[in-house]
């Protein structure tokens, strides 16, 4: 065999594997490589957050002390604050309990479990500011998601400032 068939042998296999490798990488044909990413565990949003982990302290201070009682409301409700929680509200609340507050939210139908409360009630209405902060903070299991996550410690404050103004 003469240098130039030798040449030409070697040319051919490499344009043969170059021509394998651009079919691969072109996806003409599929190879389902390992992704790490379908074989982890994964959750909705919302579904089993992970706990706060121990000793820690959140960027923006602690937002109350556990087991020293329901927190005292520090933001005045002047205009900007129930501006501010009437905003989020609609964001954050009223898709369950209604932009008046009754629970009668465009989702409150659909709920089978539980309905959203009447935050116009002498019940809901009767609770501290506190108490109403450890609820929008901590969601309640079952029925309401924890806003902990979703809105700063300002945020719910906020909120609670306008939930006060919802009493009928």
């Amino acid at each position: 065999m003469s240098l130039t068939d030798r040449l030409l042998l070697i040319g051919a296999v490499a344009l043969l594997l170059f021509g394998i490798v651009l079919l691969f990488s072109y996806d003409i044909i599929k190879i389902d490589w390992i992704s790490f990413m379908e074989i982890q565990p994964s959750y909705k949003p919302m579904e089993n957050p992970l706990p706060v982990p121990a000793l820690s302290v959140p960027i923006e201070g602690a937002a109350y002390i556990p087991g020293m009682g329901a927190p005292v409301n520090p933001i005045p409700a002047d205009e900007i604050s129930l501006a501010r929680g009437a905003q989020l509200y609609n964001i954050h609340c009223s898709h369950c309990h209604g932009l008046t507050g009754q629970g009668d939210g465009p989702i409150a139908p659909f709920l089978e479990k539980r309905k959203p409360a009447n935050l116009t009630s002498d019940v809901v209405q009767n609770k501290s500011d506190g108490a109403l902060f450890l609820v929008i903070s901590n969601g309640v299991p079952g029925s309401m998601p924890a806003l902990n996550e979703n809105l700063t410690v300002r945020d719910r404050w906020d909120v609670v400032n306008y939930i006060r103004t919802l009493k009928p």
